[in-house]
């Protein structure tokens, strides 16, 4: 590899160390100028550690225009790879530095940069040494003041954290404004904005009676699509002070949408950047997806108001602290929002199809990472989505009571101060008394457990047993593991009757037995209710007990559970054998059907097949094309079997205004997954375009068009996507989706149709949104042809990566994921991915994001 000869260095947890000076405020003037920025910044630093002479601050890409201590000019540092490092006797001190950076340059989308006429910052996690000289990591907090200057008919709004305190006008036509935030940070969780927006503003007043401005600023002509946004804010702050008790501090909370932007959506402090897709919204253009999305998303930042911010993050490694709690406080305030079961079963897939091949695969890591090369490759599925299953995890443990004690201490010890994920467990533990010293291995343990059951039923007396044993096979760089502390919730049910006993059993040993007593030879259990734990169950069950419990469990997710083992053991059967399983199929379908199942999003789930990603972790090895014929012939059978429930409850649905309730929502999901089911059976298209031609909403329209992507009806398909580009060309977040249809699509021609999409006049290779919904969607859903025998496929992409990595490294590393699957496919697809992160790799320039990934899977056992 070319790349060999300079690897990048990693950063150990093990090698931190506190930074030996103490940032005491910081003044900062934005002289804003596309082209050319100057930043001047005034720091007083204190040093901590008195024997600490060399003083680094972190920078990159900066031109340094004078550098002053105490006023006079200094000369005693040298500029470095990475930074300064500064020749620093002083025990206080004041530094003036003055540096231009280059935002209309700058396409990475970190620090400072200029997109569609505006000013933006994205900080997290290393980005502000692209801003100014500074000490760039999460432990330095400091207070805040900014002054920030620009041209006013250009940009009218100067926006950053904290609380204005004065604004006014400059000569030649420019204007300036600045802003103090009283409450400590860290530079990651500095923002600025400015540009020209449509600006929507509301109002929400504390549970102590404070008065807090809220102001929405989206792109000019968008400002009715933002109400939503709002709506979501204010049930956010309530939900967060009646749960947590938990208050808004600064007089103003401010969310700007913007288009170009690496991510959702990012917290900083009073001032939250969101990606446009996660805050506009209305019935026409957003689906209720979107909907849903915009207020977590939305909650998610609000959250980290005090988890991440108030009290934040020690070093990067300490990640989850911050990212694993307010995912599951996101997940919390969203069940509570809507309908607990679909929350918890989208949780769980996001588990089972994309965590748990993180588990297994090259890039696997502790939710509390050892070592890192490149930040940005641990804002990862196990970080967050793992991590908010660890905290899930405390929370039943403890129970809501002993958790809220938990959080109160965690606040009261660490308000204000950068933390580590053992300061928040210690606090729970201290909190609820529950000794959480074997839990505390799940930070730093990788891999999937595997938990092993048997049971055993005592007619005599009346005893049921269950042996469970958990193992915990070997993952990259970590190949000896200990017992974790893993709680069984479980459930014990009569088909019969309404009787139900419930408990939660720690399986702390190698192996333990949960004894039940008093339990009769007609009822049955379900295990790891809720998803108590982020484990794979291996147990010998046959289909009938798993359709019991399907259809007789009072635990919903245990009955969508029980679903997804029947339909994935004939997936595999008919992937093993080639066998006929039509008439199984058809005999569940008719179970279900005939069950009278009153909550339709949880009949969805039931009628829904598992997705391709979570049976391909079912195996060690994968004939990925095999596996998906069978996925789809299953798919066919229950579309069959269900064609008349289909049909008769499509033509029953009521056609009524669009309102983003939950009960609607669920109906509407229902009626779109059975009319896919119908289009596939019948291979007709009449009730699809109906429902397009009528559709008076976003998730309607959409889901007419996912129900013809059949070969059999891809000549209507493009037909009413012609329709649909036509009336939503202007439209770059609706049309986002168009893309990604078209992406998504199995057809032969797929590779010429997406030149014409990135050739398209509204794409651009510098916008994440746009990139995703193409290169993204094709890389990670577009199975048949992504997998095609020639290689083809895998050579769009790495074509794509590599033009990616000089633009976005970001971007083009999180696209790189499905190509680093290679050594767990079967045939010439192993072979042929392979070659493709070859040359991936053997790339001039190859960015730290790609060259970590890369090289992990390559060289990986």
């Amino acid at each position: 590899m070319d790349n060999s000869a300079v690897t990048p260095a990693a950063k150990r947890l093990a090698d931190y160390k506190p930074y030996g000076f103490e940032i005491k405020s910081v003044d900062l003037v934005f002289d804003l100028d596309p082209q050319r920025t100057r930043v001047t910044s005034r720091l007083k630093i204190k040093k901590t550690n008195l024997s600490q002479n060399k003083l680094m601050l972190d920078g990159e890409g900066l031109a340094l225009l004078s550098f002053k201590v105490n006023g006079q000019v200094y000369e005693a540092f040298r500029v470095v790879e990475n930074g300064l490092q500064v020749v620093f006797p002083f025990e206080n001190a004041d530094v003036e530095i003055v540096t231009e950076c280059l935002p209309s340059e700058n396409k990475s989308l970190e620090g400072l940069y200029y997109a569609a006429s505006t000013f933006c910052t994205q900080c997290e996690a290393e980005g502000f040494r692209k801003i100014t000289y500074f000490p760039d990591r999460p432990d330095v907090l400091t207070t805040y003041t900014v002054k920030v200057i620009a041209d006013q008919e250009k940009y009218p709004y100067l926006l950053c954290n904290g609380n204005k305190t004065g604004q006014g006008e400059l000569a030649n036509g420019r204007h300036w404004a600045t802003w103090h935030d009283p409450f400590k940070k860290p530079c990651y969780l500095f923002a600025l904005v400015a540009g020209n927006f449509d600006q929507v503003t509301d109002q929400y007043t504390t549970i102590s009676g404070r008065d807090v401005a809220l102001e929405l600023y989206v792109d000019k002509g968008n400002g009715s699509r933002g109400q939503h946004a709002l709506d979501s804010l204010k049930k956010s702050m309530q939900w967060d002070e009646q749960t947590f008790g938990l208050e808004y501090d600064l007089d103003v909370y401010m969310v700007v949408a913007v288009d170009f932007f690496n991510m959702g959506a990012m917290e900083n402090k009073g001032l939250n950047v969101f990606n446009s897709k996660f805050v506009l919204a209305n019935a026409e253009s957003a689906t209720d997806e979107d909907y849903f999305n915009i207020e977590s998303i939305i909650a998610h930042e609000y959250f980290h108001n005090w988890t991440g911010n108030r009290v934040t993050c020690r070093d990067w490694f300490q990640l989850s602290l911050k990212e694993g709690l307010t995912v599951f406080r996101d997940q919390q305030f969203s069940s509570d929002m809507s309908s607990h079961i679909s929350n918890r079963i989208k949780q769980v897939r996001v588990m089972r199809e994309h965590q748990f091949a993180e588990d297994a695969g090259p890039m696997s890591h502790p939710i509390r990472p050892d070592e890192v090369i490149e930040m940005n490759n641990f804002y990862t599925v196990t970080v967050y989505d793992k991590g908010a299953e660890v905290i899930r995890m405390i929370h039943t443990l403890l129970g809501q009571d002993g958790f809220r004690k938990g959080m109160d201490c965690y606040f009261e010890r660490h308000d204000g101060q950068a933390v580590t994920c053992d300061d928040f467990v210690q606090a729970m533990q201290d909190a609820s008394g529950v000794d959480l010293s074997q839990f505390r291995r799940w930070y730093s343990q990788s891999g999937t457990p595997v938990v092993s059951v048997s049971k055993h039923y005592d007619p005599a007396n009346n005893t049921l047993t269950i042996s469970l044993k958990q193992t915990h096979p070997p993952t990259a760089g970590q190949k000896e593991k200990q017992n974790l502390h893993i709680p069984v919730a479980w459930e014990l049910f009569d088909k019969r009757t309404d009787e139900v006993k419930s408990g939660v059993f720690s399986l702390l040993n190698d192996a333990d037995d949960l004894v039940i007593e008093n339990v009769n030879a007609e009822q049955n259990i379900a295990l790891f209710t809720d998803f108590s734990a982020p484990v794979k169950v291996q147990q010998a069950i046959d289909n009938s007990e798993s359709l019991e419990i399907m259809l007789y469990a009072k635990d919903s997710f245990a009955r969508w559970d029980a679903a997804q083992s029947v339909y994935s053991d004939l997936i595999w059967k008919r992937a093993d054998t080639g066998g006929d399983v039509a008439g199984d199929i058809a005999a569940i379908a008719q179970q279900l059907i005939s069950a009278g199942i009153s909550d339709l999003g949880l009949l969805s789930e039931l009628l829904s097949l598992p997705g391709f990603e979570y049976l391909s972790e079912q195996r060690e090895k994968v004939d990925v094309l095999t596996l998906y014929s069978a996925r789809e012939a299953v798919r066919k059978s229950l579309a069959d079997a269900l064609n008349t429930f289909a049909v008769d409850y499509i033509e029953g649905f009521e056609n009524k205004p669009y309102q983003y309730e939950t009960s609607d929502a669920e109906k509407r999901r229902l009626k779109n997954l059975l009319l896919q089911y119908h289009t596939l059976a019948s291979g007709q298209t009449d009730l699809a375009q109906q429902q397009f031609s009528l559709a008076n909403n976003m998730t309607d329209s959409l889901g007419a068009l996912h129900a013809l992507r059949t070969p059999g009806t891809l000549g209507c398909f493009e037909s009413l996507m012609l329709d649909f580009e036509q009336k939503w060309h202007d439209d770059v977040l609706v049309l986002d989706k168009w893309f990604a249809l078209h992406a998504g699509t199995d057809r032969d021609d797929i590779l010429p149709t997406l030149d014409l999409l990135t050739s398209h006049q509204r794409f651009t290779f510098d916008n994440p949104n746009r990139v995703r919904s193409v290169v993204g969607t094709f890389a990670f859903y577009n199975v048949p042809q992504f997998h095609k025998e020639d290689g083809s496929g895998y050579q769009y992409v790495a074509d794509n990566i590599i033009r990616l990595n000089s633009v976005n490294p970001q971007v083009a590393s999180r696209i790189i994921t499905p190509l680093l699957k290679w050594k767990k496919l079967t045939g010439p697809q192993a072979e042929n991915m392979r070659l493709q992160l070859t040359r991936i790799a053997d790339t001039s320039g190859l960015s730290k994001d790609v060259y970590e990934k890369v090289t992990k899977s390559l060289g990986s056992d």
